[in-house]
């Protein structure tokens, strides 16, 4: 449904809004096209968000040209539950997605609540042509979903690219790129990794075998921006800018020791940018905001009503309300069971481990399997890391964890037992247990043991299929189910 009243707005109510004013009765002519730009596994370490160690000048100019939203965090730090939240507006402790990749089988398939619709269809519905492109950029291979529930392809997108769509058809393109998962990438820049400038986190040790990691990572930095100019070289040459908003984001945060699956900034907090010279004021913005906020500030700039149960929020217009809090959440991901929540609000950063008395690294095939995660746990057991580089290593966990962002950026002093902060504690507690009430978090109700198994037996037959030499992680797989359903008869 095309909300008219917003396509009918005078030039001060524009204004206001943050658009120019030119654009008044223009839009009924002609709606926008929206473009997402998805990058996998990377973290803010871009020239606009002030990394040093490599050039990103095509990113870059679409934050000196956009909005750049400084505090944007993802509502899960793993691909499917992120991705959920992202194509559907909502939380996905809400809709049932919260455990990654929970929906293989048909015994476990998660079905969405029937009222909820996913952004491509609310578009398609609207008349846009919708499209989800590969990683190639060749236009023809479709894009990642990783949805974690069951959806019919066709009904959400009309193919890989809008070069079919119906002439003057608006369009919403969905491009994915795979970012840090390229860590092997042959991709060669002109621009080289600037050593001397290259500085890993502090709770990281400079070990060869860390640091050479980390530049394979920058380098995929690098890759993402090429990528990111070869998007906006197409819409330049088929004349599509004037009237296209780019929105580019990450998936979540970098896939190392501290950051993916866990809910530090490291994880959680990614680069967030709006560009659309004619529709939306440049500037740099301070606000908290979630990943799925670009659902209803997309649904927006098209003029299509923004449903009432959506838990995404317009950034801009006239239901624009800023978040006084953002919310995170991490439960199962792949073998390993966990769940975690985080609020942020002002300066301060809290987490809950509702499985204390487990590991922080608990065992999971995908992560140690990572040659950072097998040096750090030999690190940690010769004696070679500092106490900062030793907080995840730790068997078990605080059950509460309380951060002052702006004196301690990297989360390493954990305040939660500091009699001063009693009270902001406290405050920030009681947000995590509203929230979880208030949006009937399915996160506090244990995975059925049956299920979970029915997706690890599809998880492991899908790892044996891509080739004999896979059959140790699936043993090794194996191995960590038994753990975790000891740990659940313990109550651990």
């Amino acid at each position: 449904m095309i909300r008219r009243e917003f396509l009918e707005k005078s030039s001060s109510a524009l204004l206001a809004l943050g658009l120019p004013s030119v654009l008044r009765g223009e839009l009924n002519r002609e709606r926008p096209n929206i473009v997402w730009i998805v990058t996998e596994d990377t973290s803010r370490h871009f020239g606009f968000n002030g990394e040093k160690a490599v050039t990103t000048p095509h990113v870059d100019k679409l934050a000196a040209e956009g909005a750049v939203f400084t505090n944007a965090y993802v509502t899960c730090p793993v691909c499917s539950p992120s991705r959920s939240s992202l194509i559907t507006g909502m939380y996905q402790t809400t809709i049932g997605a919260h455990n990654h990749r929970s929906s293989s089988t048909p015994e476990s398939a998660i079905q969405l609540p029937k009222h909820v619709r996913t952004l491509p269809e609310l578009f398609k519905e609207a008349g846009y042509f919708t499209c989800n492109s590969g990683y190639d950029l060749e236009w023809n291979n479709p894009g990642k979903t990783d949805y974690n529930f069951t959806f019919e392809n066709s009904k959400l997108y009309d193919g890989t690219d809008w070069s079919n769509r119906k002439p003057n058809q608006p369009f919403f393109a969905h491009i994915q790129l795979n970012g840090g998962k390229a860590r092997e990438s042959k991709f060669e820049s002109d621009a080289a990794i600037d050593l001397s400038q290259m500085k890993l986190p502090p709770y990281y040790p400079d070990d060869p075998v860390i640091l050479d990691d980390w530049k394979k990572y920058l380098k995929t930095v690098m890759k993402t921006d090429y990528e990111v100019g070869m998007v906006v070289a197409r819409l330049g040459k088929e004349g599509l800018l004037n009237n296209t908003i780019i929105f580019f984001i990450t998936d979540h945060g970098i896939s190392h020791v501290r950051g993916k699956q866990f809910l530090y900034d490291e994880g959680t907090r990614i680069p967030f940018v709006i560009w659309g010279p004619n529709y939306i004021r440049k500037g740099v913005r301070d606000e908290l905001i979630a990943h799925m906020d670009m659902a209803a500030t997309s649904l927006f700039f098209a003029g299509i009503e923004i449903p009432d149960y959506m838990e995404s929020r317009p950034l801009l217009g006239p239901q624009a309300h800023p978040r006084e809090y953002v919310i995170s959440a991490r439960d199962r991901c792949d073998e390993t069971e966990d769940r975690i929540r985080s609020v942020r609000k002002g300066n301060y950063k809290y987490i809950r481990n509702f499985h204390a008395k487990r590991p922080y690294l608990q065992p999971n095939v995908y992560k140690d399997y990572k040659p950072i995660v097998k040096r750090m746990r030999e690190l940690y057991l010769e004696g070679k890391l500092n106490s900062a580089q030793s907080l995840i290593m730790a068997q078990v966990r605080p059950e509460e964890e309380l951060y002052d962002l702006r004196n301690d950026p990297y989360e390493l002093r954990n305040l939660a037992s500091e009699p001063a902060y009693k009270e902001k504690l406290e405050e920030l507690r009681n947000i995590v247990e509203t929230w979880i009430v208030k949006t009937k978090d399915k996160g506090q109700y244990q995975e059925p043991w049956d299920q979970y198994l029915k997706n690890m037996e599809d998880a492991n037959s899908t790892l044996i299929g891509r080739g004999a030499k896979n059959q140790k992680k699936a043993e090794d797989r194996n191995a960590n189910i038994l753990l975790m359903k000891k740990w659940r008869d313990e109550g651990i």
